[in-house]
């Protein structure tokens, strides 16, 4: 056996045995979320990487050569095969990192930003089409189409790395992004933001709420009262447009006829929450703060279910779904959290990812969709493993 080898297996059985403690530990500090954040991203780039690029696969195993992704695909790229993951998924990368960074100030985690994580975002960015902005798959193949929400997700990001560094860089493409987000919106159903700008036929929760997030985000940072308004704006529109009066929660689209899209996803009802929260920490009006603590009650009882684990005890466990709309949702408890310090929430979001750790990763230490280990995905996907580390980095940074 030479040197390399030996060195390598000594690796994989440390890892091995951090893996069993932690299964046995359970949840019980933010070191050990930590720990978990890290080898979740590990897991990611060693199985999602290609080789001689900073890009990603969309699966894994790779659906190349046996499958094209369509879920978002325009005309021009539905029948073709795709090397690379699409925007949504390669931006969660962006997220979890950030999360990394934003919790332990590593300066190498800002390095992991700046030299693989951005670089590879910016085979995306296009300058062909104004406003310029970020389109769905790479810029060097067929034009493919340019979301809204894509690009919320991607400001949101760049304003988050901004008020941790400081630099300018970061601030200049959130403002680039808003540019491209307000030129989605128009006077048809009375204001708000479409979903997609190659196909304004509905308004999206998707697109308004982080919407409202980044422009109050702007206002954080920049101090200029016209994103305030802006974001306060989107906030009211959203919740009289797109709230369900019995629930609290939001339905996920109004087209332009008024036919509500009735789906109710995590993400949706996390980020009005987010911005309910920042609403209320900004202008020190109690009904937002209400409506943020209505929000939450409602999407404790609707995406968590009482559990009964394997020694008997019952908890909170998140139920099956998108996980990433999970993690979108997880921001704005922490949101919430740290306006109100009631930790009842995410003590479910712990119980949920130390049960997930033991009962839904497999041996390449990827998750599956289902926490509670019952069902398994043949494939997984690339946004989903971000998402894991995401939430696993945020709750290490929750006192």
């Amino acid at each position: 056996m030479n040197s390399k080898q030996a060195l390598f297996n000594l690796l994989m059985c440390v890892l091995a045995i951090t893996s069993c403690d932690t299964q046995k530990q359970g949840l019980v500090g933010n070191e050990l979320a930590m720990i978990r954040a890290k080898q979740t991203l590990d897991s990611l780039y060693r199985n999602y990487s290609v080789s001689g690029t900073c890009l990603l696969r969309e699966n894994y195993p790779s659906t190349v050569g046996d499958h094209t992704v369509t879920y978002l695909a325009s005309e021009e790229q539905k029948n073709m095969p795709h090397l690379y993951s699409y925007l949504w998924p390669y931006s969660g990368t962006f997220s979890a990192v950030n999360a990394l960074f934003e919790t332990t100030s590593d300066a190498s985690y800002q390095s992991l930003l700046d030299n693989k994580v951005l670089v590879g975002l910016e085979e995306y960015f296009d300058t062909h089409r104004t406003p310029e902005a970020y389109a769905s798959y790479i810029n060097s193949a067929p034009k493919s189409d340019r979301f809204y929400d894509d690009n919320v997700w991607l400001g949101i990001d760049f304003i988050d790395i901004y008020m941790l560094t400081k630099e300018t860089k970061y601030l200049q493409k959130a403002q680039l992004i808003w540019n491209f987000v307000e030129s989605g919106m128009d006077n048809h159903l009375g204001g708000g933001i479409y979903w997609c700008e190659q196909k304004k036929d509905s308004k999206n929760t998707c697109s308004n709420a982080p919407g409202s997030v980044l422009a109050l985000k702007l206002f954080k940072a920049t101090k200029d009262s016209a994103y305030f308004v802006k974001g306060q704006r989107l906030y009211e529109w959203t919740k009289a447009n797109l709230q369900d009066s019995t629930d609290y929660l939001y339905f996920d689209n109004i087209a332009l006829d008024g036919k509500i899209g009735k789906a109710k996803f995590a993400y949706n009802s996390g980020q009005m929450m987010q911005s309910a929260t920042l609403l209320y920490q900004l202008s020190g009006e109690k009904n937002y703060l209400t409506d943020a603590r209505n929000i939450a009650q409602a999407c404790h009882n609707y995406f968590f279910m009482d559990y009964e684990t394997e020694q008997g005890k019952t908890i909170k466990l998140l139920k099956k779904g998108d996980i990433w709309f999970t993690a979108v949702m997880l921001r704005g408890f922490i949101e919430l959290y740290r306006t109100d310090l009631n930790k009842i929430y995410l003590d479910s979001f712990n119980q949920s990812l130390d049960h997930a750790w033991v009962h839904a990763r497999d041996e390449k230490g990827l998750f599956n969709t289902d926490l509670s280990g019952s069902t398994h995905n043949n494939r997984k996907w690339l946004l989903t493993q971000a998402a894991m580390v995401e939430m696993y980095a945020r709750l290490a940074a929750v006192k």
